[in-house]
């Protein structure tokens, strides 16, 4: 029989925990953002700072004007979502303290704060993929829909028990509708937008753009594994039972052992393919870690989670270095990291949690991607027609920063008194 004394403080203690979590996965938008603007050319690195603040803000806007309820306020089963507005009321006193098993055990609240932070994140993947020669109205524009239409549908599908959570799709924390979801965009955005000017040369020639700043890219990998411990070991929801509390540490310890598989494995992989230890590898490595273990950070095994998320750091580099051949030019690597490392997080699932099959894991890739894919060129196509995506080739040269924000990140480097 349920203790109804215990009620408020168990409520009190997971919407604390999911506050918490929510933060610190807010906290991977600075992950992002340094990242990125460590991994950009100088000229162009205070477009990307820009990028990223203004798309967490546009998230949260389009997500509670109309994202939150196309994603949470629909049928059970369905494949069309419901058009609403707003985020709702909060749970009334009486209704949490009456207890019983539709008795919420968190603020209404505190779950909008948790899902719009993810949103942001999805977007944060398509910053990277385009960066260096997109407009910057262009990208803004684009993370309206994404963040308000885009993501939220896939999202009902599965998290709003849709279509795929009824055929048995499995995804913890987002491995499919966060980060194949960002990749997915990222990609039809690449292809439409095309290669840095310089980057491939003739008879397949391919030429390295350094980033500007590797310590800070360092230092955003290293807040992005910060907040992934929010971003999985939130997604059990709650901790205030003795189950829920050990799901929690597996979710933690599984998430750090992944990131530190994924990170040895590509930085092996890059000394076998380059003969030297390549840092950016690394780092994608780590975070094709995180991603592959997103799908299922709980019920794997330690040494299972560690050669998960080791696999997703081969295939971040695998991934890039096939898309260079491709001449798909993606500067941070982002298609690889969160599309391919969330692919085999995804199928990897059935290997540890019973619940799984490779069928319904298949089904829910191929959904999210031929969706967020396709929606996502359409959406890009129409903004490349109506105000062009690219800048033009000597605002390209000059750099971003002078051409869509009118100020140089590193003036003192650039400019002579």
């Amino acid at each position: 029989m349920e203790n109804t004394d215990l009620i408020p403080l168990q409520y009190a203690l997971d919407t604390f925990y999911f506050v918490i979590c929510g933060a610190l996965v807010m906290w991977m938008a600075a992950g992002f953002a340094m990242l990125e603007a460590g991994l950009v050319r100088a000229k162009n690195t205070t477009e990307i700072l820009t990028k990223n603040v203004t798309l967490y803000a546009v998230a949260c806007v389009m997500y509670m004007l109309v994202g939150y309820h196309i994603m949470y306020s629909s049928p059970e089963g369905g494949f069309l979502p419901s058009l609403g507005f707003l985020i709702g009321d909060e749970h009334a006193v009486e209704v949490v303290a009456a207890g019983g098993a539709d008795a919420p055990y968190y603020s209404a609240r505190a779950d909008f704060f948790f899902q719009v932070v993810f949103v942001a994140t999805a977007m944060s993947i398509v910053s990277g993929a385009v960066a260096e020669r997109m407009k910057l109205w262009a990208f803004l524009a684009f993370a309206v829909v994404m963040t308000g239409f885009i993501y939220p549908v896939q999202g009902f599908w599965k998290w709003g028990s849709g279509f795929l959570n009824e055929a048995g799709f499995l995804d913890f924390a987002g491995s499919g509708v966060v980060h194949l979801c960002g990749a997915s965009a990222a990609l039809a955005g690449v292809l439409l937008l095309g290669a840095r000017r310089g980057k491939y040369g003739a008879n397949g020639q391919i030429n390295a753009i350094p980033g500007a700043n590797l310590p800070l890219a360092s230092l955003g990998t290293f807040i992005l594994w910060l907040g992934w411990f929010g971003f999985n070991g939130g997604s059990q929801l709650k901790m205030s039972t003795i189950e829920d509390a050990n799901a929690v540490a597996s979710a933690f310890l599984n998430t750090n052992m992944a990131a530190a598989g994924g990170l040895l494995a590509a930085l092996v992989c890059a000394r076998l393919l380059f003969g030297k230890a390549d840092l950016t590898m690394a780092l994608n490595g780590a975070l094709a870690g995180l991603v592959a273990i997103t799908a299922e950070p709980v019920a794997p095994s330690i040494l299972a989670a560690t050669l998960i998320g080791a696999v997703g750091g081969v295939l971040a580099v695998a991934g890039v270095v096939t898309l260079d051949k491709l001449k798909i030019d993606d500067p941070v690597g982002a298609i690889s990291v969160h599309g391919l490392a969330g692919i085999w997080g995804l199928l990897a699932v059935p290997l540890s949690n019973g619940d799984a099959t490779f069928a319904a894991q298949l089904l829910g890739i191929v959904c999210i991607f031929a969706w967020v894919f396709g929606a996502s060129l359409v959406v890009w196509g129409i903004l490349k027609v109506v105000i062009g995506l690219r800048v033009d080739a000597e605002e390209e040269y000059t750099g971003v920063d002078i051409a869509e924000c009118g100020m140089e990140a590193y003036p003192e480097f650039t400019r002579k008194a």
